[in-house]
């Protein structure tokens, strides 16, 4: 007999604005606690000294956290000059300290080297996994192993502020990038080292910052609606945002309920508004105007020209 899964069917994403010194994963298991969720999952750790913008997906909505992994991201960063250490942030070792000397103008034209595409070689103190292990763990034996250099693309990198050894960067960057990676190769562009000071997420997407929750906000109100007798889920759940949030921007499709039972089985079907490849949201409805329409999923385009599933909700 399957074993029962714990919690209860609840399904969306919530923004965490995870604080700073506890892991992803801590901040996401609180998560799933507080809602009593069958499933959880992130889309993304960030490291524990690292605060903002964490989504996480409950239930069916796990099913779309991939494609939050590959969406672009912003951060605030500070940048503490003239000290380089073993991960590049403050919780590391120092490994060299060296006085700054940098003007305005060699900053500028340092920062002026990331913009744009470039390649960009992994932190061994990133969660990328060689032979079935993340880098962090070799990183902390002190083990260096082979990292291939990948292209990543920096959209926008404003400075903030530069006063003597400490500069404050937003940066919007593509799927992939390191920040911390940036701040270490940016100090030994500038002759004196770097790291990370202080790291904040600040959008993931086209998420709405103003709709991000901190993990005391949710406390009090589970706490709140368990002394005032209210189900918790009637004043959790709202702050959910629907499990299609995690494709926007995809193409829109639209089938009928015969056409979305031979997809929720594996099949392909014919979709008239569908476009000639890729991947695209799928609704049961009749077009976009269509108060009513369901979301059901993520199909793609195969190469007969059909509407083929690729996560298709189940509930």
């Amino acid at each position: 007999m399957a074993k029962r899964r714990k919690g209860r069917q609840v399904n969306g994403v919530l923004l965490l604005d995870k604080p700073h010194g506890l892991s992803s994963n801590h901040a996401l298991q609180t998560v799933k606690r507080i809602y009593f969720a069958q499933k959880a999952g992130h889309t993304g750790a960030l490291d524990p000294l690292a605060t903002g913008m964490l989504p996480i997906c409950l239930g069916e909505g796990t099913k779309f956290s991939q494609f939050l992994l590959d969406t672009d991201k912003t951060y605030q960063v500070t940048a503490k000059l003239g000290i380089r250490t073993t991960t590049s942030d403050a919780g590391g070792e120092v490994v060299s300290e060296k006085p700054v000397e940098v003007s305005s103008e060699q900053l500028a034209t340092a920062l002026e080297s990331f913009r744009g595409t470039t390649q960009q070689v992994p932190s061994m103190y990133s969660a990328l996994k060689y032979k079935g292990q993340p880098l962090y763990k070799y990183a902390r034996e002190g083990i260096e192993v082979p990292r291939e250099s990948r292209d990543i693309t920096v959209f926008n990198l404003d400075l903030l502020r530069f006063e003597h050894d400490e500069v404050e960067l937003n940066i919007h960057v593509s799927k992939g990038t390191y920040i911390r990676t940036i701040v270490d190769d940016l100090g030994e562009l500038l002759g004196c080292g770097a790291h990370v000071a202080h790291l904040r997420r600040s959008a993931v997407g086209n998420y709405p910052v103003d709709k991000m929750m901190t993990l005391p906000e949710l406390e009090a109100l589970l706490e709140q609606a368990n002394e005032d007798g209210i189900t918790p889920s009637d004043v959790l759940d709202p702050l959910l945002l629907p499990m299609s949030s995690a494709v926007d921007g995809m193409h829109c499709v639209y089938v009928d309920d015969m056409s979305a039972n031979f997809l929720r089985h594996g099949n392909p079907v014919q979709a008239y508004n569908a476009p000639e490849e890729g991947s695209v949201q799928v609704y049961i409805g009749e077009d976009e105007n269509d108060a009513d329409a369901e979301f059901i999923g993520v199909g793609f385009i195969n190469d007969d020209g059909l509407l083929a599933p690729k996560r298709i909700v189940v509930i």
